[in-house]
């Protein structure tokens, strides 16, 4: 065998690698720029519980559609309604991501772009601490380095957020945007996404159902639940102006990339490691900044910077501590199976 033929497989690889990266950092970035656009622009406001509908719609669809090509109609049937008590455990999980994506639109309505997308990183806090007291996992004196670390960050970029001063976006109409509301939306956020992700990943552990079986279950769930949040929200609104009210184009844009994202990134994350992840959830914070500049008239300043700084230190830290393994409460070093949440 030639050389370039033994390394072809590792060049192909490192390929898959790259577009991982570019893809996780685009959906990334998209979605917080994309949804912050499509909730400040002037003129009639679709509604964010119908947005969250529409996309756990998708997203079921998706899955229903992938599972019955793998598996046929009768598993299907099988793992959602003849096991119907295991289905029941994912109404927990599912509530909370319903929950966590009407509050991720109050969030990013309420906050700048950028700031959000730095605020929002406390998931990997309390993701971190939930997987401390569910899974009864131990971190290294590193790991609750870089996590002291990354709180640190997001605290500086808050007390910058409410010290006062110009607003950081002035080409965005901000009446009625509440720094403090946007605040108590991210720390929901970050709460609800750690617990329902490490809820979520207890379930998949000593379970055989695949991924996507279990997201048809988290669909179902989460497309009810939805639909009961916009009637117990906005059902007098949509009776008079209708469901799709409000929909632009970059509207479906945002819709679809919060929808087939998530599922594009279950597709990619094969091929990326965490060290990967990390480095395209930096350049996403990064572009989300600089992007914000142009597209939002951002304020980009010092005490901003190095609260970011600060929080993509964090993340680089976190994840290479966390890929390279660390001990738990036997000694052993624990190896983590790759889990994706759509």
């Amino acid at each position: 065998m030639s050389l370039p033929e033994r390394g072809e497989p590792r060049s192909r690889d490192s390929c898959l690698k790259y577009i991982s990266v570019l893809t996780l950092v685009v959906q990334n970035a998209l979605f917080v720029l994309g949804t912050r656009y499509v909730c400040t622009l002037p003129g009639d406001r679709f509604l964010a519980t119908s947005a969250v509908v529409v996309t756990e719609t998708l997203k079921l669809l998706t899955c229903v559609f992938v599972v019955l090509l793998q598996d046929g109609r009768a598993s299907l049937y099988d793992s959602v309604v003849v096991r119907y008590v295991d289905t029941l455990r994912l109404l927990v999980p599912a509530f909370l991501y319903v929950l966590q994506n009407n509050l991720v639109y109050v969030a990013v309505s309420n906050l700048p772009a950028a700031t959000f997308q730095v605020t929002y990183q406390l998931k990997i806090l309390t993701t971190a601490l939930f997987s401390v007291l569910i899974l009864k996992r131990s971190l290294s004196r590193g790991q609750w380095g870089s996590l002291l670390l990354l709180f640190a960050g997001v605290a500086i970029v808050e007390v910058q957020q409410h010290g006062g001063g110009p607003p950081k976006e002035p080409a965005v109409d901000s009446s009625g945007q509440s720094p403090s509301v946007a605040l108590l939306a991210v720390l929901a956020c970050s709460v609800s996404s750690g617990f329902a992700g490490v809820y979520f990943e207890k379930i998949l552990k000593g379970s055989t159902a695949s991924i996507w079986v279990r997201n048809v279950q988290l669909g179902l769930f989460g497309t009810a639940l939805g639909m009961l949040g916009v009637w117990w929200k906005d059902g007098a609104m949509v009776s008079v102006n209708g469901f799709f009210f409000g929909y632009t184009p970059m509207v479906w844009v945002v819709i679809f990339n919060n929808a087939f994202g998530g599922l594009l990134v279950a597709v990619v994350v094969r091929y990326a490691d965490n060290i990967v992840k990390s480095l395209a959830m930096s350049l996403s914070c990064v572009i989300s900044a600089v992007l914000s500049v142009y597209l939002f008239d951002f304020h980009l300043d010092l005490p901003f910077a190095c609260g970011a700084a600060m929080v993509i230190v964090a993340i680089c830290m976190y994840s290479t501590l966390h890929c390279s393994g660390f001990p738990n409460k036997v000694g052993h070093r624990r190896r983590n199976p790759t889990k994706v949440t759509v």
